[in-house]
């Protein structure tokens, strides 16, 4: 809702503001959608010259987070610690029956207690071949942490591409405006010989070029790709706390200090309390009794 709100806001407050200062609305429409058609096709057709069809797939999938922000929630976090918990539990009273869980986890009921996070293959699958290095006796977490650590950041450089796509196309749409300015003054100087009022508005037109470029860059697609950005970064912090909490078990740390680990690196706006974290694992355990 907000990033609804933020676009309302900025058309408002520049359109109104030069509606405010006696500015012809007249000339702008007239011009925009030229001009809108030599910019945004442009910008389109750039984009689409300097990424791959998966990268143009997973920026337009993306673009959601723009306005429903970062895909984990609070509940989400509190689910993710109460899985890891079900599973080293069971780790550490059977090492084969967590096997089933992990090396099934479309059908283990572990998993299907948490479906968002079943549904999500990138966290499903560093859960399952972090589980999976531990039960065949790797001796040294520090090795398997650095290993985690490799994964999640080549993950993150993945999961950045489309903001980094989105700004790249910011940076380079008043650029495209300037083309279109330039296009509308060829046009102009064709038509030197017509009255200065003819003139005026054709000089005016072009000058829509310039305006709607840095509007776009600045007012639009540069926003954007900063909310996609924060969004991602914020999401990054779920595949981290896996991280912590399967390290710390590595450790062999007790099972309740792992999951402790884990809240405490939660970032403290989706971080559960203890006393809720404390009722949601009781309630953990009573399912599985």
């Amino acid at each position: 809702m907000i990033g609804v709100v933020g676009i309302a806001v900025v058309f408002v407050m520049v359109f109104g503001g030069y509606i405010i200062s006696g500015g012809n609305l007249s000339i702008l429409m007239k011009a925009m959608p030229v001009e809108f058609l030599i910019i945004g096709g442009a910008g389109v057709g750039a984009f689409l010259l300097a990424n791959d069809m998966a990268s143009v797939k997973h920026t337009l999938k993306d673009l959601g987070k723009v306005f429903r922000g970062p895909k984990w929630k609070p509940q989400d976090y509190r689910e993710l610690l109460c899985l890891l918990y079900e599973l080293i539990r069971l780790a550490r009273q059977n090492p084969l029956s967590v096997e089933e869980h992990i090396e099934n986890p479309q059908e283990s009921e572990v998993f299907m207690r948490y479906p968002r996070i079943l549904e999500d293959s990138e966290a499903v699958d560093l859960i399952a071949d972090t589980m999976r290095s531990a039960s065949m006796n790797y001796d040294d977490p520090h090795q398997v942490e650095e290993v985690l650590e490799k994964r999640i950041e080549a993950s993150f450089q993945r999961a950045m591409h489309p903001s980094h796509a989105l700004q790249i196309m910011a940076d380079g749409l008043p650029a495209l405006g300037i083309v279109a300015a330039v296009l509308g003054v060829i046009k102009t100087m064709g038509s030197i010989d017509q009255p200065p009022e003819i003139l005026g508005k054709m000089i005016g037109s072009a000058l829509v070029g310039t305006f709607l470029g840095v509007f776009l860059a600045y007012g639009v697609v540069g926003p954007f790709a900063a909310k996609l950005k924060a969004a991602t970064e914020e999401d990054a912090h779920f595949y981290q706390l896996i991280r912590e909490v399967l390290v710390a078990n590595l450790h062999n740390h007790a099972t309740s200090i792992c999951i402790e680990v884990g809240r405490q690196n939660t970032p403290s706006h989706n971080r559960p309390g203890y006393s809720e974290l404390e009722d949601a694992l009781k309630a953990v355990k009573r399912e599985a009794a």
